[in-house]
């Protein structure tokens, strides 16, 4: 058995597709969805994130917003930045992108950014809705496209068993409220670094979501036959066999593709998926402004 491809970009450009119509309807009655993106700091990889988002926005007629900040900005200068794009009625939604660099309290500012305009869906309103099984809101981008993916893929959840491998607030968790929200109805593992045996449990499930951060921490041994693997995991390896002396790897070994009936490749799977949902937030929240 060869996997199919949970194939992300294939995904993300069927949401694409749609929120072109509803953008435009948008901007039929008079509002520009409209994002604003604050980054501080020089980490290499935020900058890539961001600039995958900023050229979403420019392939969706979205309006985005790039705000970028020297390292050492001051804990209150963010502050006020949030509070004025809070009052902004002309923007639709809030990232601050992550990591901050440590001398800033990103919990702080998460908490600070209006729900209505949390498109990273982290507030703990938001979160709380999602503990409420309320899903009709700002759900947290990388777990939504994961649930958006397995239904694109046609792929049943009701019923199964599925374990998701990491307990973060901002994929774990909510991954696991999504998965055994009503609809979807999977009946759900979580296990962590203090999670004794995961390749036993592992072993016996239908769905693993594997979030973690470890490299190829996911043998083929532990995955049972026809079982569906989604691959969170963005690390990078040292390869020397590479002209740049590195490679990215998901948190799943890729032997695994011989043992899974679906497997979503790293890079090209769940982080298009990701970019799409922030989309797909920020067009929602504009269109609140139309009710």
């Amino acid at each position: 058995m060869v996997a199919q491809r949970l194939d992300g970009r294939a995904c993300s450009q069927e949401v694409e597709a749609d929120l072109t119509v509803r953008i435009q309807s948008c901007i039929e009655r008079g509002v520009i969805p409209h994002i604003a993106v604050i980054i501080v700091g020089n980490d290499p990889a935020s900058h890539v994130y961001v600039g995958a988002k900023i050229k979403a926005c420019e392939r969706l007629n979205l309006k985005s917003t790039h705000i970028e900040l020297p390292e050492d900005t001051s804990q209150e200068k963010l502050r006020e930045i949030v509070r004025n794009l809070n009052d902004d009625d002309l923007v639709h939604g809030i990232l601050v992108q992550s990591p901050l660099p440590k001398h800033l309290d990103e919990e702080e500012l998460t908490d600070l950014i209006d729900p209505s305009k949390d498109v990273d869906g982290f507030h703990p309103t938001n979160l709380g809705r999602l503990v409420q099984g309320r899903i009709d809101g700002m759900l947290p981008c990388t777990p939504s496209g994961v649930m958006r993916l397995l239904d694109w893929a046609g792929i049943e959840t009701k019923g199964k068993s599925a374990v998701v491998i990491g307990r973060s607030q901002n994929v774990g968790m909510p991954q696991a409220l999504l998965l055994t929200a009503r609809g979807a109805d999977a009946t759900v593992t979580i296990a962590h670094s203090k999670t004794e045996n995961i390749p036993e449990i592992c072993k016996s499930a239908d769905i693993i979501v594997a979030a973690v951060g470890r490299p190829e921490m996911v043998k083929a041994d532990w995955v049972k036959q026809g079982a569906i693997i989604v691959d969170v995991g963005v690390n990078r390896v040292d390869d020397s066999s590479r002209e740049r002396g590195w490679r990215l790897a998901g948190d799943v070994a890729p032997e695994v593709s011989e043992v899974a009936s679906w497997l979503s490749p790293v890079p090209g799977g769940v982080g298009p998926m990701t970019v799409a949902m922030l989309m797909e937030n920020t067009v929602r929240s504009a269109e609140n402004k139309l009710i």
